[in-house]
């Protein structure tokens, strides 16, 4: 059985913006066969409009897997939580070759909106502001064989970039003040750890109702094993000190890989592992194999600036293999 994760960054027509589909399915694909998994998890599809301008649909990546072996998988997507409908950006979407028994988006299932007053707005706000997850997070179960079911979470967590406030920003990425900035960056730190949080409720949920539970998750962190996020995720003994919730933290698979290739990003020279694929310890004994498939990434800062429309990801895809 090999499970992968894979952020396709910006699947899609995205307004009408970057290359053309056909261009980037010509680089993405072959990617995807080589992957050869029987579950796959993307992050970043993004749903272009129907003919009748009303319904949006996941077109682009229907085109990126057609004849190839996920074309006929069983599939499930997140979709924006108020409207029910596919967002036009970053939709998460997993496909099985195995049943999906049940599917369901976790948005605030679990831990409330936070509600927050800015103290850099200008002029200042009269009452506090909502603040949510950019995304929900998709838990699907799997039978996966003989009557075992997999618990899979695909997340894609908020990337750490300042979050607006309100009179701060001079243009998209720019700031009026360090102030402004810096509570924009705790905004954002907030609702990456939210959704970390709401993550390990679910797992903990899981473990609640099945002990021994086969549960893996993947996607998107945009974070390293040892930033807050993930080790709320991970739930590490070394972090909660207590031997008897050793086996309700997860098994952070990259460390089977040498650390000159465990990453998954580079970023202004640095080579990050941002994309993780975290498993229960009943999990962790069928085991057998991590790769990432990391050969064709360049620097995203680099590609931005001088690539004008790339048709790669800047994301390595990753996969493990386990013996069922």
């Amino acid at each position: 059985m090999r499970i992968a994760t894979f952020n396709l960054e910006n699947l899609g027509s995205s307004h009408g913006k970057g290359v053309q589909l056909e261009t980037r399915i010509a680089v993405l694909r072959p990617q995807l066969e080589r992957l050869d998994a029987d579950i796959i998890c993307f992050q970043e599809v993004n749903a272009d409009k129907s003919a009748n301008n009303i319904e949006r649909s996941l077109e682009a990546l229907d085109r990126l897997i057609e004849n190839t072996i996920y074309a006929g998988f069983e599939r499930a997507a997140s979709v924006n939580p108020l409207t029910k409908r596919f967002s036009d950006k970053h939709n998460i979407v997993t496909l099985s070759r195995w049943p999906i028994e049940a599917s369901e988006q976790i948005w605030h299932s679990l831990v409330p909106p936070v509600s927050y007053s800015p103290v850099t707005a200008v002029p200042p706000l009269a009452d506090p502001v909502e603040v949510n997850w950019d995304r929900p997070l998709l838990y699907c179960s799997i039978n996966i064989a003989s009557g075992n079911r997999l618990h899979l979470i695909n997340l894609h967590l908020r990337a750490p970039l300042a979050a607006p406030i309100a009179g701060q920003k001079i243009g998209q990425f720019s700031w009026k003040s360090t102030s402004g900035w810096a509570e924009g960056y705790y905004l954002a730190l907030l609702k990456r750890g939210g959704q970390a949080l709401e993550t390990r409720l679910l797992i903990d949920r899981i473990f609640d109702a099945e002990p021994d539970a086969l549960v893996l998750v993947c996607g998107d962190f945009n974070a390293t094993e040892l930033e807050g996020a993930t080790r709320i995720i991970g739930a590490s003994v070394d972090d909660t000190a207590n031997g008897e919730l050793a086996s309700r933290s997860l098994v952070f698979l990259e460390r089977a890989v040498p650390e000159s290739r465990r990453f998954s990003v580079i970023h202004h020279g640095n080579k990050l592992m941002l994309d993780h694929i975290l498993i229960s310890h009943a999990l962790l004994g069928r085991y057998r194999h991590f790769e990432v498939h990391n050969e064709l990434i360049s620097d995203e800062l680099f590609g931005f600036a001088v690539i004008g429309k790339n048709p790669e990801s800047y994301h390595a895809p990753v996969v493990a293999e386990f013996k069922l």
